[in-house]
């Protein structure tokens, strides 16, 4: 079983964004989830440049602690979207825990949108990470946009793809263009559907600065299949994913897209 945790992150209010994220890997595992996804940038909030140096930690500091006792604590692997710093330089990461409380994977998002290029440095590291309840390719917001990048994962052998947005809108770009709700599960049953593989994305919900979290967080099978859905509010949805049966099999025979590739012509 797997879930994704969809909050709103007050900006700077770290204990309160860390209390939030705890109350939500617990109602998490009451429903049996053996992993929680958190949204991007959890821990502080997104807009927060003016506050960076302030807010950032690094990857061992007290708020991956604090994270740490919470795997711990419940007994499950947690990836959660946060700010760190490392030789000067700032992040946009996702970290992953394992439920010994073991810090597995520190993930730097790859691909900055618009003004974030002027705040963080672009990571450098696809990642895929061996845990024991499978291969999980670690992404962040903008990277699902990327086709390429995701394909790029499950060459390298991930089950599923874990995916920590904060996708946002506002009235011109959801009342003109559509970018909302539907628009963000669309592309998360894209990815799932051309890769044939589970796929799981946690948005952040709510107002911040000028804009409109879009919330809309998912679990998607293979077949691109929306199996949960944790609609606009803050909560959590659950799904069990399995990444080894004779029905998935079956799927994966009618549907090859991987095997079809031409790439002699791409």
């Amino acid at each position: 079983m797997i879930a994704v945790g969809q909050m709103h992150p007050v900006p700077g209010d770290v204990a309160a964004n860390l209390s939030t994220i705890e109350t939500l890997v617990s109602n998490a595992v009451a429903e049996g989830a053996r992993l929680v996804i958190l949204p991007e940038t959890a821990t502080t909030g997104c807009f927060i440049a003016d506050r960076l140096a302030e807010l950032a930690e690094t990857e061992e500091g007290p708020s991956s602690r604090r994270l740490s006792e919470i795997a711990r604590k419940s007994g499950v692997h947690i990836a959660v979207g946060m700010v760190i710093k490392d030789g000067g330089s700032f992040f946009d990461a996702q970290l992953l825990f394992g439920p010994d409380g073991k810090r597995l994977a520190t993930y730097r998002k790859a691909h900055l949108f618009s003004t974030e290029r002027n705040v963080f440095a672009p990571g450098k590291e696809p990642m895929v990470v061996e845990t024991s309840i499978g291969r999980i390719g670690m992404t962040i917001c903008y990277d699902m946009i990327f086709p390429e990048y995701i394909r790029l994962l499950v060459d390298r052998g991930a089950d599923l793809i874990i995916n920590s947005p904060n996708w946002i809108t506002d009235d011109f770009q959801r009342d003109r263009w559509g970018w909302s709700g539907d628009t963000v599960r669309g592309l998360a049953a894209t990815r799932a559907l051309e890769n044939g593989i589970w796929l799981a994305m946690a948005n952040c919900v709510g107002k911040e600065w000028i804009f409109d979290s879009i919330g809309h967080s998912c679990i998607v099978a293979p077949s691109g299949k929306v199996v949960a859905n944790a609609g606009t509010g803050q909560g959590v949805a659950v799904a069990e994913a399995v990444f080894r049966s004779d029905d998935l099999d079956r799927w994966k025979s009618i549907a090859t897209y991987l095997g079809d590739r031409r790439r002699d012509l791409y």
